[in-house]
């Protein structure tokens, strides 16, 4: 299964104007683990499952790249699109 997205996300991960591309589900995936400003989301909870389903064959690579969006802005964190 082919999880690179066909675009990527741009945004303000780290610090507000400092930005970083998330080009692949798996890159995402880490991103809310291990980088993410929150810890509980309805968007945040409901990517995590989109983008382990995506991993899995079960999505596709578009519908893990739209949850990632979602959780951005849920966070609040810039998104360049």
């Amino acid at each position: 299964m082919n999880n690179n997205w066909n675009k990527g996300v741009t945004l303000a991960l780290e610090a507000p104007g400092k930005f970083t591309t998330i080009s692949t589900t798996q890159e995402a995936s880490w991103a809310l683990i291990e980088d993410w400003p929150i810890d509980d989301g309805e968007a945040l909870d409901k990517a995590l499952l989109v983008l382990e389903a995506a991993i899995k064959g079960k999505k596709t690579a578009e519908e893990a790249r739209l949850a990632f969006i979602a959780a951005a802005h849920e966070a609040e964190i810039e998104v360049r699109e």
